[in-house]
């Protein structure tokens, strides 16, 4: 705080010790932020500010994923209510969360993003931080990409991705890659060129993925196409790390496998799925 209000701050601590101090503190002050540039208007807050401005009485406001009810006003869900009303009656404390997070709460967004029987939740090959939004956890993960990850800075995201990806990435100290995605002449999943820009990653590369609702295109891939683009990346695997060459769906030939080479593919094929 005396950072950024320096110009208000400075000069009574400066005064406090030296009167004469207090106006040159004052001048210095003011001029320490002076190089700092306005960043750029968020393009969905605009997209409300002239949803505000607009007077037309049928305007509508596509921009902001919240939800309204017929009048426009936001609408809060029944069950954010009850939720609400659940936590409300328990009476909890404001004490301060470990380091990590409410630790329940890490534990179910493990399951519920895993499966309650994922053998990844089983043998506690995974690890859960709670963070403040979407954001905060491409914040929290690109810095430890930057801090720990010495394999490569590079970060593939998708085109496009969601505007604040690219600073987030960025700032962090990582190099931003692409891979194809979106297709605009079928307003849809960019199957085939994902698949073939993904198989040549290079090995040990960051991959960004929306699981789910995209953002901004709201275009996910089915299900089967999700289980194909893994098989992508586990078959580059075997195939740079093990010389185990198959075809790109991973459908292995049993023609290659003999006696003296099935614990060399099996250890491989654990390497890459474990």
């Amino acid at each position: 705080m005396a950072l950024l209000h320096s110009g208000r701050v400075l000069p009574g601590i400066a005064a406090a010790f030296h009167p004469g101090l207090a106006a040159a503190a004052s001048a210095r002050a003011s001029s320490w932020w002076t190089h700092v540039e306005m960043g750029p208007p968020d393009p969905i807050l605009g997209v409300t500010e002239a949803f505000k401005r607009d007077t037309n009485s049928k305007k509508m406001n596509l921009g902001v994923g919240a939800y309204r009810d017929d009048n426009g006003k936001p609408y809060v869900l029944p069950s954010v209510r009850k939720a609400e009303a659940q936590i409300a009656a328990k009476n909890l404390d404001k004490e301060y969360l470990p380091i990590g997070g409410l630790a329940e709460f890490c534990k179910a967004s493990a399951e519920l993003a895993l499966g309650e029987n994922s053998e990844v939740l089983k043998s506690g090959r995974f690890v859960t931080v709670q963070t403040i939004s979407g954001t905060g956890a491409l914040r929290i993960g690109a810095s430890f990409l930057q801090r720990f990850f010495k394999f490569s800075r590079d970060v593939f995201l998708p085109k496009p991705t969601w505007g604040n990806h690219t600073p987030i990435f960025r700032d962090a100290g990582m190099q931003l890659q692409g891979y194809r995605y979106y297709d605009p002449k079928t307003c849809g999943f960019d199957f085939t060129g994902a698949v073939e820009d993904i198989s040549k990653i290079p090995e040990q590369s960051v991959l960004l993925l929306h699981a789910c609702a995209h953002n901004p295109t709201g275009v996910d891939p089915r299900p089967e196409q999700w289980k194909e683009i893994a098989t992508v990346v586990k078959v580059e695997r075997l195939i740079k790390e093990f010389s185990i060459y198959m075809t790109k769906d991973g459908r292995i030939s049993v023609a290659g496998v003999t006696s003296s080479n099935v614990g060399y593919l099996a250890h491989a094929i654990h390497q890459v799925t474990k």
